[in-house]
């Protein structure tokens, strides 16, 4: 190993970590503590049995399935590009529509928590 060099990567090329400035989207405490609440709801109720999680620069994704092999039952996305505009959090369904659109993380998933309600008699 040549002098000044800490690892080798492929072919005796270093491999280094990305720069400091290459920044990523991701989910504060508080809003990842409010999404895996309804995950955790929705597991118990017997709708949701996994999770993915994706951060990228863009934008921090949160997907819920009801069996692994599947495409997402539900995905929550939040971009803070588009917060000035109609809000950075984003509920998209199953084929991939949008459900709703906000500012506010709890209103954005109302119709996911809507589904977790049932009619007392």
């Amino acid at each position: 190993m040549k002098p000044g060099t800490q690892g080798a990567g492929v072919a005796g090329q270093v491999v280094a970590f990305p720069a400091r400035g290459a920044e990523q989207v991701g989910f504060e405490r508080a809003e990842l503590q409010r999404i895996l609440d309804l995950y955790g709801r929705m597991v118990a109720a017997g709708e949701w049995r996994d999770y993915a999680m994706d951060f990228d620069k863009h934008c921090a994704t949160f997907a819920a399935f009801r069996r692994t092999a599947e495409r997402p039952q539900a995905r929550v996305e939040k971009r803070p590009a588009l917060r000035s505009k109609q809000g950075m959090w984003t509920l998209f369904g199953e084929h991939g529509q949008v459900l709703k659109r906000g500012h506010d993380l709890a209103n954005v998933l109302a119709p996911m928590e809507r589904r977790l309600m049932k009619a007392v008699d």
